[in-house]
C-alpha cells in the first residue's frame, strides 16, 4: 500500500488506518539548501517543561519563526503562544494542535523539535524526517534502542539533519577534555565516571512520588494521544506531567533524564566509544514506596576494553564524589580531570588543560548550531548527530534492561558478581555508606544485581529474554518499523 495514502487521509481515517498503511507512505520532497536569509519555520511538539526552552530559542533567534505548537494538552496553548508572541516580537503566531500529524502535513514547516515524553521521541523523529523535515529531539533520543536505530536509519534515508539534545556537545570546554583524551598526553583513560547526584523531595519527579489514584484525564487532554507507542495506561496524576520518568512504560528512570548528558560526556571521552563488550548493574528503587517502577540508585559498569564507564545514578541526598555531584571524572595514569579541572597525580591543586587542536560545529548554542546545520545541509556540522545521541541514549538503555532482569540479593555478604574488578567493589562500598547516610537498613534492604549482558553489536550473546526488551509492543497505529527496510 506503500505510496497510496497521504497523512491527510491518514488523519481522516483514524488511527486504525495508520496501522495499516505502512511509514514509507509518508515521504515528502527534501528541502534544499536554505539561504541564509530564508525564515526556518519550526513545529515544537511537547511544551510542558523542556519545551518552554524550545519556544523560547526559536522565539528570539534571528530567522526562525514557531509555526506551530503540537501538544495533547491543550491546557497550554493559550499560555504558551502568548509567549511565542511575545519573545519574538510579533514575528511568530502558532498554530496549536494536539496531533503532530496535522503540523507534519504542512510543507512550509522547515524543521521538527521535540520535547515530548520519552516515549513519543523515536517515534515523531521518523515521523519528521518521512515528512522532508529536520529534527531536534531532546535526550534521550529513544526509549529502547531498537527504535533508536531506526530513527538513525530514518535520517540517513531521507537526508535529513538530526540534531540530540545532549547540550554539552555544543560546550567547547568539553570538546577540549574529549580531544585532549584521544592525544594521549595524559596517559590511558582507565575509568570514564558518570555522576548523577540529582536528589528530589515530596512529590517531584524524584524521590518519594506517592502513590495518584487512577481517574479520568482531563477533557483537554488527548490521552490516546499522550499515551502514543505505549501500552495502554490508566490516568492519574503521577504520569502528567513530567513524574512519567518514574515509569518504564514511558521514561527511563533519571539515567536517561539528568543522567544521558553526564552518560554523554563519558562515552565521548572515550576515543572510539560505541556500545560495550559487556555491562553489568546494581541497585533499585530504594528508600522510596510509591508507585514508580524504575531504579533511583543505580551504578553501571561498562566494559571498554582499556577503559571501563562507570556510571552512578542516586536520588537520595549524597555527598559529592571527588568535589561533583552532576559531572564526569576521567582517571588517567597521569592524573585526574573533574568537570574539566585537571589534577595531576598525586596534587589537590587543578593545573591548566594541556592544549590541543579541537573540532567544533558553527554557532554559540545547541540551537544555533542545529539551525546552522540545517542551513548548510551538513551532518558535518553538527555537535550531536543522530548517531552520537543514539549510542548514548543506547547505554542508559543497556543498564536499565540489566536491572530490570535481576535479582534481589542481601548487601551483605558481599557479592563476588565484580570478579577482580577493584573499582566496582569501591563504588559498591561507598554506594552502601551512601544508603546508610540516608536510613536505609541495608542489611534488611537488600538490593538488585542486575543481569551481567554480553553484547555482539546491538543485541544480547545468548539471551533472549534481554533481547526481547532491546524494543517494545508498540499500539496500534503507533508502531515503529521493525527494521530498517520498512522505513
Amino acid at each position: 500500500m506503500a505510496g497510496k495514502f497521504t497523512r491527510r487521509q491518514m488523519l481522516r481515517n483514524g488511527a486504525a488506518g495508520a496501522a495499516g498503511i505502512g511509514f514509507a507512505s509518508f515521504v515528502s520532497p527534501s528541502l534544499g539548501v536554505l539561504g541564509a536569509n530564508e525564515r526556518i519555520r519550526a513545529v515544537v511538539a511537547g511544551v510542558n517543561g523542556q519545551g518552554g526552552g524550545h519556544l523560547n530559542a526559536l522565539s528570539t533567534m534571528e530567522g526562525t519563526e514557531v509555526a506551530y505548537i503540537a501538544d495533547p494538552d491543550s491546557r497550554l496553548f493559550e499560555s504558551r503562544s502568548k509567549m511565542v508572541r511575545e519573545k519574538s516580537k510579533g514575528r511568530s503566531n502558532p498554530k496549536c494542535v494536539q496531533d503532530i500529524r496535522h503540523a507534519l502535513d504542512d510543507k512550509s514547516v522547515d524543521v521538527v523539535t521535540i520535547a515530548t515524553p520519552n516515549h513519543w521521541h523515536a517515534l515523531i523523529t521518523i515521523w519528521a524526517c518521512q515528512a522532508g523535515k529536520d529534527v531536534y529531539v531532546e535526550k534521550p533520543m529513544s526509549h529502547n534502542i531498537h527504535e533508536g536505530r531506526i530513527a538513525v536509519e530514518a535520517a540517513r534515508k531521507y537526508n535529513r539533519i538530526v540534531q540530540h539534545g545532549t547540550q554539552s556537545r555544543s560546550d567547547k570546554g568539553w570538546a577540549h577534555v574529549a580531544a585532549l583524551v584521544r592525544s594521549g598526553k595524559l596517559g590511558k583513560l582507565r575509568i570514564s565516571r558518570g555522576l548523577c547526584y540529582k536528589p528530589g523531595s515530596g512529590r517531584s519527579t524524584r524521590g518519594d512520588i506517592g502513590f495518584a489514584p487512577v481517574t479520568q484525564p482531563p477533557p483537554e487532554l488527548d490521552w490516546n494521544l499522550w499515551m502514543g507507542p505505549a501500552k495502554h495506561l490508566e490516568y492519574h496524576e503521577n504520569l502528567v506531567h513530567y513524574r512519567w520518568h518514574n515509569f518504564y512504560a514511558t521514561g527511563n528512570g533519571d539515567l536517561g533524564n539528568q543522567g544521558v548528558h553526564q552518560m554523554d560526556i563519558a562515552r565521548w571521552c572515550i576515543p572510539g566509544a560505541t556500545l560495550p563488550r559487556n555491562v553489568i548493574t546494581f541497585g533499585g528503587r530504594l528508600g522510596a514506596f510509591d508507585q514508580g517502577d524504575v531504579a533511583n540508585t543505580q551504578v553501571a559498569i561498562m566494559d571498554f576494553g582499556d577503559t571501563q564507564l562507570i556510571f552512578e545514578t542516586r536520588g537520595l541526598p549524597s555527598k559529592p564524589f571527588m568535589g561533583s555531584s552532576i559531572g564526569n571524572i576521567l582517571h588517567f595514569d597521569e592524573g585526574t580531570i573533574v568537570d574539566k579541572k585537571f589534577f595531576p597525580k598525586g596534587s589537590d591543586k587543578p593545573e591548566p588543560l594541556p592544549e590541543v587542536e579541537f573540532e567544533h560545529g558553527p554557532g554559540n548554542s545547541h540551537f544555533e548550531n542545529f539551525i546552522a546545520a540545517v542551513r548548510s545541509r551538513k551532518t558535518t556540522d553538527l555537535n550531536a548527530e543522530v548517531l552520537e545521541g543514539h549510542y548514548s541514549s543506547a547505554l542508559c538503555h543497556l543498564a536499565n534492561i540489566s536491572i530490570r532482569l535481576g535479582s534481589k540479593i542481601p548487601f551483605q555478604p558481599r557479592t563476588q558478581a565484580f570478579g577482580d574488578n577493584e573499582a566496582a567493589y569501591e563504588v559498591y562500598e561507598r554506594t552502601v555508606e551512601y544508603l546508610k547516610e540516608n536510613g536505609i537498613d541495608t542489611e534488611k534492604s537488600g538490593f538488585v544485581l542486575g543481569r551481567r549482558l554480553i553484547l555482539d553489536g546491538e543485541r544480547f550473546v545468548g539471551d533472549a529474554e534481554a533481547n526481547a526488551l532491546l524494543t517494545r509492543d508498540y499500539r496500534e497505529g503507533f508502531e515503529v518499523p521493525a527494521s530498517a527496510s520498512a522505513v
